[in-house]
């Protein structure tokens, strides 16, 4: 299986891994959703809403690197039935990540990967 570690696009601090991916990735807003994240992850307090888009009217807390403030994810509070089986997990966008292959010792863009598919919608 091939193992991944999920680093931040700006600075390349370590963000999570593929070892806690909980759900399917969301094509639609190139997300991976984790069950835990590290340290270097924060995020905000004040909930903010989508304008448009796929996130039009969720509710949700940004991530960001706490090295160098890039925002890298969201955490959804509150959305649509074809998003809630995202809420409350760490949700990375795949354009704002880097993934280092630990087989191949390569890093590569979140984005050109495929993620294995997971049951945890159903």
């Amino acid at each position: 299986e091939e193992c991944a570690v999920f680093q931040c696009r700006g600075c390349r601090a370590v963000l999570g891994d593929s070892l806690h991916l909980c759900a399917q990735e969301e094509r639609r807003l190139g997300l991976l959703a984790c069950l835990k994240v590290t340290d270097d992850v924060a995020w905000e307090d004040s909930l903010m809403v989508g304008l448009e888009g796929a996130l039009l009217g969720s509710a949700y807390n940004a991530l960001s690197c706490r090295s160098c403030g890039l925002i890298v994810g969201l955490i959804l509070y509150s959305t649509f039935s074809d998003l809630a089986h995202l809420r409350g997990f760490f949700c990375f966008f795949k354009d704002s990540i880097l993934c280092y292959l630990l087989k191949n010792k390569m890093i590569i863009e979140a984005s050109k990967l495929n993620f294995p598919a997971l049951t945890l919608k159903e």
